[in-house]
């Protein structure tokens, strides 16, 4: 089916919602599910009373479903007005998509729940005619009753529908509470359970499926609330709320609209309860009071499995969160004790053994350096009176200087060795001989 406009929209929620209603109101006929009672008394106020609840929540239902179905027909996002057919052109020859503004959206929204209340309508004919069978002893015209009960739950509907444009998550739960609510219904029906009026039948026209519950079981309370039939109203309206949010968190949808959509089914209902409340209360012990004390729980126990569920999600995600910004600490090497108790272990065994080693190991000895002696002035030797009468033949030879430093030393002890003579000591010239005369 192609994508269309706001014209083509509103002509589909229009057609949606008053098909809906149409074909709700004919199941609920054929199954005996919606009656018109011609008899008195108080089984006959019961099913007058179930007809009328039925009829207030066929009515917002349709208006919902219409709404919805439209909103994901047209061409724009879900919940979002669509674009343009024209789109803008830019300087340079491309187009761009033109993004609906918030009020746009928001018009768009109202426009299409409006389209969808308008066709939610055809509820208010299809339950007044036959509404006129009926033998009501406090009006004389339960045809009016029924159109006004249709009318209120078409004005509930557009609420709820605008919501469910808003948030996908509240969608989804209106979507699902309302097939439950038809199987519940097409269940009990057919297998005609309901303990307290055995059925439709010609005489009284007492509905064998009431809105919401299965009332199965011989556990009642006071004789009239029955406890299998409270559990499973109250335990469907936890486990749908749950259903409803948990594809919308995955999808990081607004976690305000997620943790309320647990409502939207409940509220239709108790919508429906409420205002066949009135009647009910005045005949204690009646065959739909606990219903009408049982409805009103279903608002928190759907609410209930909505922020659990988006509270679980909050969680997870701080905790990856805190995961991914911890650091990794990797682990001593050199340690089998975890923490600083193995650090502390390891530094104080360190120092033991330092101290150990210390202890046995002795200091090397040190050996003195050999004192320098100081070097000798050399000493001149003066010649004698026979060295002065060779000079006086032989000329006078220099003057011998001796290096006492320069001279080995004797080793001492056995096997001493002769000095050797210094080749660059010079000794004094030794005097010539004489001649013969």
């Amino acid at each position: 089916m192609a994508a269309r406009g706001w014209g083509g929209s509103v002509a589909v929620a229009i057609g949606v919602a008053a098909a809906t209603a149409a074909a709700a109101l004919g199941i609920g006929y054929g199954l005996g599910i919606v009656a018109w009672p011609t008899a008195t008394g108080a089984v006959a106020d019961d099913a007058w009373l179930a007809s009328l609840a039925w009829t207030t929540w066929i009515a917002a239902s349709a208006a919902v479903l219409g709404a919805v179905v439209a909103d994901r027909l047209s061409a724009g996002e879900r919940g979002a007005a669509p674009p343009r057919r024209r789109p803008t052109v830019e300087p340079d020859g491309s187009y761009r998509r033109v993004v609906p503004s918030a009020f746009v959206t928001a018009t768009w929204r109202l426009v299409i729940a409006l389209a969808a209340s308008v066709g939610a309508l055809a509820t208010v004919p299809l339950v007044a005619v036959p509404a006129r069978a009926a033998h009501r002893p406090d009006t004389y015209s339960p045809q009016l009753i029924a159109g006004g009960y249709a009318l209120v739950g078409v004005a509930a509907g557009l609420i709820v529908a605008v919501l469910a444009l808003s948030a996908r998550a509240i969608a989804t739960n209106a979507i699902l509470t309302t097939g439950w609510v038809w199987l519940l219904a097409i269940a009990s029906a057919v297998r005609d359970t309901a303990p307290l009026t055995g059925g439709a039948t010609p005489e009284t026209g007492v509905p064998a499926a009431q809105l919401a519950i299965w009332r199965f079981g011989k556990h009642l309370l006071n004789g009239t609330i029955s406890l299998a039939g409270a559990g499973l109203m109250l335990g469907a309206a936890l486990v749908i709320g749950a259903l409803a949010a948990w594809p919308a968190l995955r999808r990081r949808d607004n976690r305000v609209g997620v943790s309320v959509s647990g409502l939207a089914g409940p509220v239709l209902v108790n919508a429906a309860y409420f205002l066949a409340a009135l009647k009910s209360t005045t005949t204690p012990g009646g065959g739909h009071l606990s219903l009408y004390l049982i409805a009103p729980y279903t608002l928190l126990t759907g609410l209930a499995g909505s922020v659990l569920l988006t509270g679980l999600a909050a969680y997870r995600d701080d905790w990856r969160a805190s995961r991914a910004s911890i650091p990794a600490q990797p682990a001593p090497a050199e340690s089998t004790v975890d923490g600083q108790e193995g650090a502390r272990a390891v530094e104080r065994v360190r120092a033991g053994t330092a101290k150990r080693r210390a202890a046995t190991t002795p200091e090397p000895a040190t050996t003195p350096e050999p004192a320098v002696a100081a070097e000798p002035e050399p000493v001149a030797v003066a010649a004698g009176p026979v060295d002065a009468a060779v000079g006086a033949i032989a000329p006078p030879a220099s003057v011998a200087t001796v290096d006492t430093a320069s001279e080995p030393k004797p080793a001492r002890g056995r096997g001493r060795r002769k000095p050797q003579a210094d080749p660059t000591t010079t000794s004094p010239a030794a005097p010539a001989p004489r001649e013969s005369r």
